[in-house]
């Protein structure tokens, strides 16, 4: 017997399936708190968004779809994602024959969490019952795009009705946050805030990183030409996005390494990097250094410091030089945490004011390296399965692999980290059935009791990552 839709991701075990109903009932009806995403801020400034077509709502903002119908011999072209060549722009493909080229491949989609996700998603919010296919690719391609021109479905509505509590976006150091501003001045009252992201004046191997520090420059008022100059200007952006709402900072590195170094040793690689003439060793050891930098202005200013470690980006070359970044060609590679992060931790581990959460690609290092780290300093906290992992079963083997050792109270909930914002609803309640059940196999095997797991369920789908992201008031 299948699994009825009200009780999907349960235990087939009639015992454990009735305990995650009542767990799962406590909390379907809470609001979600996004702490961590990419959604775009622009679509929440006016009351009369433009969404375009279905495919650039569903498809193109997605790269876990369009990363498997690549593997597959469909080119991006084929998808209507702009090449860089044509600087940014495509002639337009018709949508409605990408939507039909995605809906005749969807089986490859089976047992994946896009299916799942989608599934939800055209259910739930646009009511939709039928599973896409080939036959009814344009029936459905219909209905969605007369949804989009209803009022009940603009961004603003949407947020509403997903009962969304705060949003945070991911925005560059260098940008202005005038989306963030209109939102603030157009009265409307969704609290949508901004997430500190310096990686391209940081990660000094990036693309166009000199470029990247004059447009610093220009934001900061501060003429950046030095190192001192350099750290003054990111303090200065720091404090307009904590003014502007923020509570949490995000950077991403390959390597968990941390190296501190001498003012003048920094000075030295950063004025290699503005002339263009770094080494892969200076790239590794300045990254390594602003990490330590960056956890002590957190230690200052009280900005949440989200490391995500573990992502080769922009894999194959090609799609990169054709595409750009994030093109679904991220591939994970194995991490390193314990010897890594001691520099960082020497330093600030011991800080009780000051919160890491630690992201990680590499699943081996859960219970090896991270668990007993964010168990036993007081600074650290592990996030939770994230990009390829933030599936039923990676979630399944985060329980198991982190809360022995590190405990519940160690890790942060849940963040949906997507651009698809559609999608942020079905995210949040995967995560919540998937932790409702797995809470009933624990009461069942006498691990904790139901009145710990009707605790504990609503500290994993709400208020941990409130209490992490200090997001109380």
């Amino acid at each position: 017997m299948t699994q009825s839709l009200e009780d999907r991701f349960f235990s087939s075990d009639p015992a454990q399936r009735q305990i995650a109903r009542s767990l799962y009932k406590r909390v379907k009806d809470l609001p979600l708190v996004c702490v961590h995403g990419h959604v775009n801020p622009a679509m929440l400034c006016a009351s009369n968004y433009d969404w375009g077509t279905p495919v650039d709502l569903l498809i193109i903002p997605d790269h876990y779809i369009f990363r498997m119908l690549y593997s597959q011999g469909i080119m991006l072209e084929e998808l209507g994602i702009p090449s860089k060549e044509k600087g940014g722009h495509l002639a337009t493909p018709d949508h409605r024959k990408v939507w039909q080229i995605v809906c005749d491949h969807w089986y490859l989609f089976r047992g994946t969490p896009s299916s799942l996700w989608l599934r939800d998603e055209l259910r739930d919010i646009f009511g939709i019952e039928e599973k896409i296919n080939s036959a009814n690719a344009q029936k459905i391609y219909d209905a969605l795009e007369a949804k989009l021109h209803n009022p009940e479905f603009q961004p603003r509505q949407m947020f509403e009705r997903f009962h969304i509590e705060v949003l945070a976006t991911t925005d560059a150091a260098t940008d202005t946050l005038h989306y963030h501003e209109s939102i603030r001045q157009s009265g409307w009252h969704g609290r949508v805030i901004p997430t500190f992201r310096p990686d391209m004046v940081v990660n000094i191997d990036a693309e166009h990183f000199a470029e990247n520090i004059q447009r610093l420059s220009q934001v900061s008022n501060i003429d950046v030409t030095s190192y001192p100059s350099y750290i003054a200007a990111l303090e200065q952006r720091r404090r307009f996005f904590k003014e502007m709402g923020a509570t949490a900072t995000d950077h991403a590195a390959m390597t968990a390494y941390t190296e501190h170094l001498s003012e003048r040793e920094a000075e030295i690689i950063f004025q290699r990097a503005l002339k263009g003439q770094i080494s892969t060793e200076d790239a590794r050891r300045f990254t390594g250094h602003m990490l330590l930098e960056m956890a002590r202005m957190s230690v200052e200013d009280g900005l949440v410091m989200q490391l995500h470690i573990g992502s080769y980006r922009d894999h194959n070359s090609a799609i990169y030089e054709h595409f750009g970044r994030d093109m679904g060609a991220d591939i994970p590679v194995a991490s390193e945490f314990t010897r890594n992060l001691k520099p960082l931790l020497d330093r600030f581990g011991r800080e009780d004011d000051l919160t890491i959460v630690v992201f990680n690609l590499d699943e081996t290092t859960y219970s090896r390296e991270l668990a007993p780290l964010v168990g036993h300093y007081p600074a650290l906290r592990l996030g939770p399965p994230w990009w390829f992992f933030d599936s039923l079963n990676g979630i399944r083997r985060f329980f198991d692999n982190v809360v022995e050792t590190a405990g519940l109270y160690n890790t942060t909930g849940f963040n949906d980290d997507t651009r698809a914002y559609p999608s942020i609803p079905a995210r949040h309640d995967l995560w919540r059935r998937a932790s409702a059940d797995w809470l009933a196999g624990m009461v069942l095997r006498g691990i904790i009791d139901e009145e710990d797991a009707h605790e504990m369920v609503v500290d994993m789908a709400y208020r941990l990552a409130k209490q992490a992201y200090k997001l109380e008031s």
